[in-house]
């Protein structure tokens, strides 16, 4: 039986909300190994002069713990 633990990370981009969560995996992926999912729990964008300049997702990541 796996035992799973899941974190909480916030990421931003200049491109897209996607861009931002595949950020947030692969700086998570840095330090944490065996990640199974990526749950989005929040989006949000910085609008300036009426364009979005920034996308950022609030994301949980699910990984495995190993012995």
């Amino acid at each position: 039986m796996a035992v799973l633990k899941v974190i909480e990370v916030m990421a931003s981009s200049s491109k897209s909300w996607e861009d931002a969560v595949k950020d947030a995996v692969k700086s998570a992926g840095k330090t944490v190994k065996g990640i199974r999912s990526v749950y989005i729990q929040d989006q949000s964008a910085v609008v300036k002069d009426n364009n979005v300049t920034e996308f950022r997702v609030t994301c949980k990541v699910t990984f495995e713990v190993y012995d």
